[in-house]
């Protein structure tokens, strides 16, 4: 797993079937990149609806979230709709995982994301990563704590 003071690769990926997001378009911004195993599985709702609610305090700090699964854009979007979340989800969906490995956030195993959390700062580097166990929602503490130090 990458850790802080990384250099944070760069990726293109679907948001939308009809969109894609480069990270280095946010060059000048904080952005969280919060991986998750699957859309519909309990705690990734949990944890994406707890984000959803947060948005307002990343708001603040200039930060952008993103979260990021091996599912498909056209499961990202209705995953999104069902549970109304106001940022977009990533679908790091083909090459299955590329961006999840970049990061070494893949369980090989599983063949998904593992629960990482990243936050970068404006200049491209990480200046905070967690790896959570499978079945635990992380929360949004230690990002805004990693968003305070940025400050």
């Amino acid at each position: 797993m990458l850790k802080k003071g990384s250099i944070a690769p760069d990726f293109e990926l679907k948001a939308t079937p009809d969109q894609n997001i480069k990270l280095k378009d946010f060059l000048g911004k904080n952005v969280i990149l919060a991986f998750y195993p699957a859309d519909w599985s309990p705690v990734c709702s949990d944890q994406m609806a707890l984000y959803n609610e947060m948005l307002k305090y990343f708001t603040k700090h200039n930060a952008q979230i993103f979260g990021v699964s091996v599912d498909s854009s056209w499961c990202h979007l209705a995953f999104q709709q069902d549970r109304k979340l106001h940022f977009p989800l990533l679908a790091d969906f083909e090459p299955k995982g590329e961006i999840s490995k970049a990061y070494g956030v893949y369980d090989e195993e599983a063949g998904e994301s593992k629960r990482a959390l990243f936050v970068i700062d404006k200049e491209g580097k990480i200046a905070w990563s967690y790896l959570s166990p499978k079945g635990i929602n992380p929360g949004a503490d230690g990002i805004l704590d990693a968003l305070e130090e940025l400050k």
